[in-house]
């Protein structure tokens, strides 16, 4: 349907080579089980929440504070402070909510979706202790509308726990449109409230004014799956893991020429080469590496011993992002699968503005002529012009996102960029695409 990424999480999950116990945290009961945790095995594993209105102590400050000291930071892509977003919805007026974002559109991620087949009630515990922390009274939880089973997976845990008496706020599941841009904060927040899936915009800010004007606590699911265990185990046990600027760990998508792709937990400052080598190594030699999703970055093959961490990409214009690391093999054509992925990002704009509605197609259709080796004297001038009047100046950061990964592809694959300008599409350009990409088709509906 519409060619969205496949619900099954096959091949998806842990490998043989997957062997790294400083990093069992969010999936060590599925090392240790094999199996989806129930909530009895999650209370068995975890105990009870330490939920506010239960324990009667721990505030929206308390758990603040927590937070700020384990260093944890959002998992869904910008890496924004959590902390920051639970002191700023707890002193914003009026009652709060809390919104958990599990709509994962980046085509080459299954991070939230293996996390929450597998391991549910820690996303949820997360969501409730910060609910009752900053006073909210319900959860919304967030899902593509086409990924059936894992709405009623999940339904079913919410009912595990409405039996158990255990939340002391009501969670409530929904089932969205599933565009690129329909998991951005704002267009999550715009469609609670009745409005389209789209994003609105950066002002003004969730915690002001988010859902239906209450102040909004929004979450990806894997930062409240931590933020569960932070509150459960504490800042210091946390910081066991990582570095001291980034600590703790994160979950990680790896695809592409990789003999077992995985979903991951590595502690963060990980070699890129080692998570490869935790998916059980590359399967031919590798000219690169894409980071962080299909808006995220090339980096060459020689780039591939950097610390997987903030800190460590920036120098090299990369950052996690999704969570996402795609092998890309020497045999593969990098102008060609960066056509294809521009194409589809083109078609998943929203339309709110220039740059969404003429620039990124232009530049998808300029990498396409690349890609097909066709003579135009014009192209590699135009190609940098475009691309580099993208950035801050779209409604959302989508079109960002696309020239981030062109402006990559054009350095990265510089050597094969001049061979397809000057003698046509290189042999590589023929062969089968390497880099799943879902049809370039629009949105059905924002509603």
């Amino acid at each position: 349907m519409n060619g969205r990424t496949p619900e099954p999480l096959a091949p998806y999950g842990t490998t043989a080579g997957d062997e790294d116990p400083a990093a069992d945290r969010l999936l060590a009961g599925w090392r240790e089980t094999g199996r989806p945790a129930d909530l009895a095995g999650h209370l068995r594993q975890h105990g009870p929440p330490p939920v506010a209105a239960r324990a009667g102590s721990t505030t929206a400050a308390d758990l603040a504070d927590a937070v700020e000291a384990a260093g944890l930071t959002g998992r869904g892509g910008a890496g924004f402070p959590t902390a920051r977003k639970l002191r700023a919805v707890a002193a914003a007026r009026g009652r709060a909510l809390v919104v958990v974002n599990a709509m994962e559109s980046e085509p080459a991620s299954r991070k939230d979706q293996f996390l929450l087949a597998v391991a549910p009630h820690l996303v949820l515990d997360g969501a409730v202790i910060a609910a009752s922390a900053v006073g909210a009274d319900t959860v919304h939880v967030c899902l593509p509308r086409l990924r059936h089973a894992q709405f009623q997976r999940l339904g079913a845990a919410v009912e595990e726990r409405v039996h158990a008496r255990l939340d002391p706020v009501r969670v409530r599941l929904h089932a969205l449109p599933h565009a690129y841009v329909s998991s951005e904060s704002t267009a999550l927040a715009r469609w609670l409230g009745g409005g389209p899936a789209r994003p609105r915009g950066s002002t003004p800010h969730l915690h002001d004014h988010g859902v239906a004007g209450r102040p909004t606590l929004l979450h990806n699911a894997e930062t409240l799956a931590h933020l569960a265990l932070v509150a459960r185990y504490g800042p210091a046990w946390f910081r066991q893991a990582g570095t001291p600027g980034e600590p703790g760990t994160t979950l990680v998508t790896v695809s592409g020429a990789v003999t077992a792709p995985a979903v991951l937990e590595v502690a963060l400052g990980t070699p890129i080469d080692t998570v490869l080598d935790r998916a059980g190594g590359p399967t031919e030699p590798l000219q690169a590496v894409l980071i962080g999703g299909f808006a995220g970055t090339w980096l060459p093959a020689e780039h591939l011993p950097t610390p997987f961490t903030r800190h460590d990409l920036a120098p090299l214009g990369a950052a996690p992002g999704a969570g996402v690391l795609v092998a890309l093999p020497a045999s593969a054509c990098g102008p060609r699968e960066t056509a294809r992925m521009l194409s589809y990002l083109a078609a998943q704009g929203a339309r709110q503005c220039g740059p969404c509605r003429f620039g990124l197609p232009a530049v998808a259709g300029d990498f396409t002529t690349l890609a097909a080796g066709r003579a135009d004297p014009e192209l590699a001038s135009r190609l940098h012009r475009r691309t580099a009047l993208l950035p801050e100046r779209g409604a959302c950061r989508h079109p960002d996102g696309a020239a981030r990964l062109a402006a990559s592809a054009l350095r990265t694959f510089a050597g094969d960029v001049g061979r397809h300008l000057t003698r046509g599409a290189c042999p590589a350009a023929h062969r089968p695409p390497r880099i799943p990409v879902p049809p370039a088709t629009p949105p059905e509906t924002w509603r």
